[in-house]
């Protein structure tokens, strides 16, 4: 039986950088230097600022909450 290190797939990371850099403008080198956890957050606080930019609820199911 083997086990080894599970590690996150090179397209996401990819896709991360870009999403990043698309909207931040920060350097490749500085992005791909990060923890994953922090890319991951710096994706979430990027599509949490667009939903708020474009009026979107937080989940898009929850029409109820959303402010009008």
């Amino acid at each position: 039986m083997t086990s080894g290190i599970k590690c996150y797939p090179v397209d996401r990371i990819f896709e991360e950088a870009a999403f990043i850099a698309y909207y931040f403008h920060w350097p490749h080198d500085e992005i791909m230097a990060m923890e994953h956890r922090d890319r991951r957050r710096w994706c979430e606080e990027i599509s949490r600022i667009n939903r708020q930019l474009n009026d979107e609820p937080d989940n898009l199911f929850d029409v109820i909450n959303k402010k009008r």
